[in-house]
């Protein structure tokens, strides 16, 4: 029986074309999130570094993140992914 009240993690991250990201959750969901509509706007303009962006890991509190300065909310962007 599934712990509903678990709630899923990423497990990887990798970048792909563009500003789309693949990610792979604990339940085995996984995809590409496009996340163009960041790209260029605030610290986002870091992305604009090909280099920087391609460094997409998974922080120590399960965060998508970028360096320092950038770091997404996974339950969101696993909601993107499902549709939930």
């Amino acid at each position: 029986m599934r712990d509903e009240g678990k709630l899923n993690r990423p497990t990887e991250a990798l970048p792909r074309e563009g500003y789309r990201v693949w990610l792979r959750y604990s339940d085995g969901v996984a995809g590409e999130v496009d996340l163009t509509e960041l790209a260029g706007r605030g610290v986002f303009e870091a992305w604009e570094s090909r280099a920087y962006f391609e460094g997409v890991r998974i922080a120590e509190d399960g965060g998508i993140a970028w360096g320092e300065e950038i770091e997404l909310c996974p339950d969101a962007l696993y909601m993107r992914l499902t549709g939930k």
